[in-house]
């Protein structure tokens, strides 16, 4: 009995003294890392544990043993969840919260800072390209949005009823230089959906790469299935629906992303736009944005659920003032919170596109 007890305890479990498998399973609950490679993954939780008025932050170490039974947790076909509410502790850059994963190229080691370029990627035109640990990268998932926040003080304001589900983000750095280090996203992957509507619309944006104070430093939105976020009409049968799973592919390969989006019942939808220039996803010189996109820039790729739904109430573009009261029940009951389920989510080095991908065939 010492011995069966003895194995039980541990996570990883052997099969010993012909105990069954259904046995172990149910004495042994997984975590995410058992079913994903998150071996080069960390994680952002809309929780403060410690009290310190900052979000909790799990390491790539401890996340391998690690979930959180509200925020992140395998459901029971062994798919990785993320939820956050409205109300909850932010980042200091934010004020939406957020169960979101990081991307850390150098996995457990603590040997680089999180900033360095040994644990981020950059462009093939950045003239320190070689310093960093990975010259682009891929990332491919696939997920479904299980719900959006159903509220808003503010409902026409373009980030209500919206979750992030994919993006690729720059660090900032304390002392920007040559116009790059400004903390921006070349990619955010939306999906939103109005209260009164049947489905949702899947989009993305690419962040002009200037400083938060320049006026023109907007997010450009592009449409995938329905519509975009300045667009509140009813995307019909060209939307998705919340439990309706699709994937996406984020490959930034030498100075180029290219993107594919792909669900049952939808065209495949392909983008492609270069980050080391001011050239649209249109084909379009953007006049507004840095001459060089984001040339110097150290990026990193994130996963999860980056709610929208601010709390805040401000007249600024990003505050939809959405309600929530920062008690977790209370606000799960009344649909203030974003959850998302992923079935796949893997990182890789980039791979050459196929002729033709993202050649512009959607009219702006």
């Amino acid at each position: 009995m010492k011995t069966i007890s003895k194995y039980l305890t541990q996570k990883k479990v052997v099969l010993t003294l012909g105990l069954t498998l259904s046995v172990i399973g149910s004495a042994v609950a997984e975590v995410p890392a058992d079913k994903f490679d998150l071996s080069e993954w960390n994680i952002t939780l809309p929780t403060d544990k410690n009290k310190d008025g900052k979000p909790d932050s799990v390491t790539v170490k401890n996340i391998q043993d690690f979930e959180h039974p509200d925020f992140f947790y395998l459901d029971e076909e062994g798919r990785m969840v993320f939820s956050s509410p409205n109300k909850a502790t932010t980042t200091k850059n934010t004020s939406n919260t957020r169960s979101e994963l990081r991307h850390m190229l150098r996995g457990k080691s603590t040997r680089y800072k999180t900033q360095s370029p040994k644990n981020n990627f950059t462009v093939a035109s950045n003239p320190i390209a070689k310093k960093f640990k990975r010259v682009g990268g891929k990332m491919e998932a696939t997920l479904k949005v299980d719900h959006v926040a159903l509220r808003a003080k503010y409902p026409e304001k373009a980030p209500a009823f919206s979750v992030v589900v994919g993006q690729i983000h720059a660090t900032k750095w304390d002392k920007p230089i040559k116009g790059f280090g400004w903390g921006n996203e070349p990619l955010k992957i939306y999906f939103k959906k109005h209260p009164g509507h049947e489905k949702g619309s899947v989009f993305w944006t690419y962040e002009r790469n200037l400083p938060k104070d320049d006026p023109n430093r907007q997010d450009i939105a592009y449409p995938v299935w329905g519509n975009t976020w300045l667009d509140p009409k009813d995307p019909g049968d060209q939307g998705v629906s919340l439990g309706e799973e699709f994937s996406y592919v984020v490959n930034v390969h030498e100075d180029v992303m290219y993107l594919t989006f792909k669900a049952d019942g939808h065209d495949t939808v392909e983008y492609k736009i270069n980050l080391a220039n001011a050239v649209n996803a249109y084909g379009q010189m953007d006049k507004f944005d840095h001459p060089y996109g984001y040339t110097l820039d150290f990026n990193y790729f994130k996963a999860g659920a980056y709610n929208q739904c601010s709390t805040k109430d401000d007249p600024g573009f990003w505050y939809p003032a959405c309600p929530g009261t920062g008690d977790w029940q209370e606000d799960k009951a009344n649909g203030d919170y974003t959850s998302v389920t992923f079935s796949r989510l893997v990182v890789t080095e980039s791979e050459p596109p196929r002729p033709g991908h993202g050649e512009p065939s959607v009219a702006n």
